[in-house]
């Protein structure tokens, strides 16, 4: 049976690309006679909002969306904390003591820093403190953990992952370098807790933008770390805005409230979405 997920994170209001994502993962599984699932992905304590929350419910009820489960994140935390300690226990953790400020400076400074999609990665100055430093700076400092993405790919070996549009795509391990996997003011990251849920909730097919294809390569490799199912993908073209730039909340897109308000149909606009007929101003990146 096709579980599919809609997962958004209560830091704004849905906009038309959430809608297109939505619908697909919706119909993946309605189409199937599956099960669609409601993700509240808040483990962003200082920007998710419980109005937020309300919002995307009541968004996704005018689109004419119904989903068989809500799980909310915030009310998972002992499973995100039982996956760090078993990536602890397995030597693939360490405690990271490095300010966002420090990070920038050790970048700055070296003429090899790595590199990822989105700009230098975290360069690795914890992860060779020796064992006593350590524990000493941990009983008395602030840190965050992150994953040791080299150890961890040694150990997991060749990966892939199987897209229903890009077919199989080789995984590169250490993308994203050594993500973290809880944050200093973070219950959990955005990685851990997504593959922990994804397992967890039985999801057997992840629908979302080409945006986070970059992403999957982490995902997949602590799914193999942590001995977790590995679903199929769907990663889709996305929503654009007449400049050809991506939606995003904190770039202004208007909202799928904005529209409610102003009496627009949902379920009509959720049928020419289907139809691959978006509104004017809007296009798709391919």
């Amino acid at each position: 049976m096709i579980v599919s997920r809609f997962a958004p994170s209560p830091t704004g209001g849905l906009h038309l690309g959430h809608a297109w994502s939505a619908i697909q993962a919706h119909d993946r599984a309605r189409d199937h006679g599956g099960q669609f699932l409601l993700r509240i992905e808040d483990t962003d304590m200082t920007r998710s909002r419980p109005e937020h929350v309300a919002g995307i419910i009541e968004d996704l009820e005018w689109l004419g969306l119904g989903w068989d489960d809500m799980a909310v994140q915030s009310e998972r935390l002992a499973l995100y904390d039982a996956a760090l300690d078993r990536l602890r226990d397995d030597g693939l953790a360490y405690p990271c003591f490095c300010t966002r400020a420090e990070i920038a400076r050790e970048v700055a400074a070296s003429l090899h820093a790595p590199h990822g999609p989105d700009g230098p990665l975290y360069p690795g100055t914890c992860r060779a403190i020796d064992p006593a430093t350590r524990a000493e700076r941990m009983a008395s400092e602030a840190f965050a953990w992150r994953l040791d993405a080299g150890e961890a790919a040694r150990r997991a070996g060749s990966l892939s992952w199987t897209d229903e549009l890009a077919g199989t795509m080789p995984v590169d391990p250490q993308l994203l370098g050594d993500l973290v996997l809880k944050g200093k003011d973070r219950p959990a990251s955005y990685h851990l807790a997504v593959v922990v849920d994804d397992a967890a909730q039985g999801v057997t097919h992840v629908v979302r933008g080409r945006d986070i294809m970059p992403s999957t390569h982490a995902q997949r490799l602590l799914q193999a770390v942590l001995a977790l199912p590995e679903p199929i993908y769907h990663h889709h073209p996305l929503v654009l805005d007449a400049e050809s730039n991506r939606l995003a909340k904190r770039h202004g897109a208007p909202t799928l409230a904005d529209w409610r308000s102003e009496g627009m149909d949902g379920v009509a606009l959720a049928n020419r979405l289907r139809a691959g007929d978006l509104p004017g101003g809007f296009d798709f990146d391919g």
